[in-house]
Order: structure tokens, then C-alpha cells, then sequence
């Protein structure tokens, strides 16, 4: 089984695409949670309507970590709440997964935006997270992981507030075999980004220099 969490915090307006998108997928050998960091919206009301469990949340690495307690599949799969999955992404993912013997992974992003500063930025995304696979891993808003090897990390760092997914996957990168599938992507949210791509951009780069150093 795999055992899908999502963290939120107020989001009515996006987690609805993100868990009709799951439900058509034909791989069914899954749970859905929802991690959620006290919504004031009908975020819960929505995951419950969707069959999820809810459990406590915080911020995004808090919301993984409580998420992944309550979870009963060997292979977790944490997604952000405003992604969305494409056609058979489940079924994919996780037979590339197991060819590859792999025990944490990520996958390329899309945006569903015609801008043509989202289509560089993909390209940018992909290149980075492919050439440094073999020596110092990425993975970022969708990642698989062996349920033992999250265990064995002691999860995300619940400090932190931006870059925590990196520092998860060169962690677990440390202990288990981690693969980037460029071949298969996922759908993420250009809001972030169209609010201020470059102050989006300086963080990011703030983060990997914070990483490296």
C-alpha cells in the first residue's frame, strides 16, 4: 500500500483538484491523509468528503511527519495540496520505482500556465535536479520514500520553513538509493511564483547556498 500525505493550511480552493486527480488514477492500493495545521476554511470538511483521513498538521514538515505516524503503507508519498497528478502518475511512479530499486525519489514539475517564464523554469528545474542526482539529490513538492528509510532519518526537520524537502531527500539520499525520473512529472502551482518569481527565486538560491555551506 501506498500511503499518500498531503499537508495544508487554508486550502479549499486547491486540494479538491489535487484529490480528484488521485482518485482517477487506476493504481487503488492506496490511503489518502490529509495533514492538516488548523484550516479555518472547509479544507477538512472537504478531505473527510473525499474519503481521506485527517490528521494534526503544523508546517509543511510537521504536517509530513504527523501524516506519516498515522500511515499504514510501506511507501509514502508526500505531494503538495495545490499539485495535481496527470493520467496513471501513481502507476508509473512506482513501477519505475521498484525497476530501479530505489528507496526515495522525486520527478519532474509542470505548470499549467502558457507564460513562457514557467516553460523556462520547468526546463531550469529539470536540468538542475537531473545533472546533480548522483551527488547531491533534490527532490521538491512530490516525493516517494520508504516508509523504514523516513523512519530511519527521523523524518523532515520540523524547523524549518523553506528548503526542508532538500534537506529530507539528501538525508535519506545518505542511507537509501535515490533516483530523480525525469520522464514523469507532476502538475505544481504557479501561484507561489506569480506572485513574486523573483522573490521565489532568491529564496531558493538562499537555500541551496544555506545547504552546501
Amino acid at each position: 500500500m501506498i500511503s499518500i500525505i498531503i499537508p495544508t493550511l487554508n486550502e479549499e480552493g486547491y486540494l479538491p483538484q489535487l484529490l480528484e486527480s488521485i482518485h482517477k488514477q487506476r493504481f487503488k492500493d492506496m490511503e489518502i491523509i490529509v495533514a492538516d495545521a488548523g484550516s479555518k476554511d472547509r479544507t477538512a470538511e472537504i478531505a473527510r468528503a473525499h474519503g481521506c483521513k485527517v490528521s494534526k498538521g503544523g508546517l509543511p514538515g510537521k504536517g509530513r511527519n504527523e501524516g506519516a505516524k498515522v500511515a499504514k503503507g510501506e511507501i509514502l508519498f508526500f505531494i503538495d495540496a495545490d499539485a495535481t497528478l496527470p493520467s496513471h502518475f501513481l502507476e508509473r511512479f512506482l513501477r519505475e520505482f521498484d525497476r530501479r530499486k530505489l528507496d526515495v525519489a522525486g520527478c519532474a514539475m509542470k505548470f499549467p500556465s502558457k507564460k513562457k517564464i514557467f516553460r523556462i523554469f520547468e526546463k531550469m528545474f529539470t536540468l538542475y535536479f537531473k545533472a546533480t542526482s548522483r551527488f547531491y539529490p533534490h527532490a521538491s513538492n512530490c516525493i516517494v520514500i520508504r516508509r523504514e528509510l523516513h523512519e530511519k532519518i527521523g523524518g523532515f526537520d520540523e524547523t524549518m520553513k523553506l528548503g526542508e524537502d532538500f534537506f529530507y531527500v539528501r538525508a535519506a539520499a545518505k542511507q537509501g538509493r535515490f533516483g530523480f525520473i525525469p520522464s514523469l512529472y507532476f502538475y505544481g502551482s504557479p501561484r507561489r511564483a506569480e506572485e513574486d518569481m523573483k522573490k521565489i527565486m532568491i529564496q531558493y538560491f538562499l537555500a541551496e547556498l544555506y545547504m552546501m555551506f
